[in-house]
């Protein structure tokens, strides 16, 4: 039965950052971040616990968290090495099941509802995957153990760094009912306005508000808001996750300041869209464009198109036109890409035509 599984979700801590403190333990006592340069307009994948304490955050411009952080070490990284460390980690995860959904290279979840390691306790299992991450990789894992996925990785979250919470079937309410509605993916600042207005702030006066007003509000949302805030969630761990999208993007080292500038880049991020296509098998899949502009006051906007009866690049040229006239200032980011749709299974050898 559903409400029987073990699921446990495993994240690696500051993963990036703890890779590099490994190889370099003097790295460990200082404000660490991976990123580009703020020279170059950088911005940080991810930042020891030292430097979090500042302020400094993942996905920060890394000027922003130089300012708060002077003293903060910022390095590129190394991506072959943090993709080694993800397979040693996935190696010791299928010890114990091959049921393993990854969520990034540092974060997945396992369902061990029917591994005979351990005498079937998803507990022990989980805590002798933290072991082995450490001992053998070098690093340390925080996990979350529950019924569902939803209430694993709230868990997983909830004593890190370094950290192990079980939440059984009988803790389960409870604690879902204490949790702010932030917890809840895909709820973020402005669906917490949305809720704080209506007098929802945690999980339990999320129980208690009628559905059809969370309906009206939210819409298609309401239910998986309803589901969520009891603590149901049915969705199996996915041995495989489709594709939604394939996309590039740059932050430039100076501003673009017209459109004409951010037309004549257009050429060189449509190369590397190709490039990151190439190979892939997804032609059939792509059902829209799209294209992401970031100004240089950090508000960005994002804009779409069908694909018709033609595929056409010079698309992206008219959606970059309009994106532009939205505001009408300086541009330090642009993104091009494509969403992807889910392959009708006998009509996967279709072009664009």
């Amino acid at each position: 039965m559903l409400d029987q599984r073990k699921i446990i979700h495993i994240d690696a801590d500051c993963f990036y950052a703890a890779i590099e403190m490994r190889d370099d333990p003097s790295l460990a006592q200082v404000p660490l971040a991976i990123g580009g340069s703020s020279q170059n307009r950088g911005v940080l994948s991810t930042a020891n616990y030292l430097a979090r304490s500042f302020g400094v955050r993942s996905a920060m411009p890394t000027a922003q968290a130089k300012r708060l952080c002077p003293s903060l070490v910022v390095i590129p990284g190394n991506m072959e090495k943090y993709r080694l460390a993800s397979r040693q980690m996935h190696a010791i995860f299928r010890q114990y099941t091959d049921i393993i959904e990854p969520l990034s290279l540092d974060e997945a979840y396992l369902d061990v509802t029917d591994c005979e390691a351990c005498h079937g306790s998803a507990t022990r299992i989980a805590e002798q995957i933290r072991q082995q991450v450490r001992e053998q990789i070098g690093i340390t894992v925080s996990a979350g153990v529950a019924t569902n996925k939803f209430i694993a990785k709230v868990a997983s979250d909830w004593q890190k760094p370094d950290g192990l919470t079980i939440i059984t079937p009988d803790q389960q309410f409870e604690f879902v009912s204490q949790l702010p509605v932030k917890c809840i993916s895909g709820i973020g600042k402005v669906s917490q306005e949305r809720l704080a207005a209506l007098g929802v702030f945690i999980c339990s006066d999320l129980q208690k508000i009628d559905f059809s007003i969370l309906q009206k509000n939210f819409g298609s949302m309401a239910f998986r808001l309803s589901q969520y805030a009891l603590g149901i969630d049915k969705r199996p761990v996915q041995t495989t996750r489709e594709r939604k999208s394939v996309s590039v993007e740059h932050t430039f080292s100076e501003d673009l300041c017209s459109l004409e500038s951010c037309l004549a880049r257009l050429p060189e991020l449509l190369a590397s869209l190709d490039k990151r296509m190439a190979g892939r098998g997804l032609e059939a899949q792509v059902s829209k464009y799209y294209l992401k502009l970031k100004f240089n006051d950090f508000k960005q906007t994002t804009i779409e198109q069908a694909i018709q009866s033609t595929f056409s690049k010079q698309v992206f040229s008219a959606l970059l036109t309009r994106a532009y006239q939205r505001q009408s200032r300086p541009v330090r980011l642009i993104g091009v890409g494509y969403r992807l749709s889910t392959p009708a299974p006998r009509q996967l050898d279709m072009g664009f035509d």
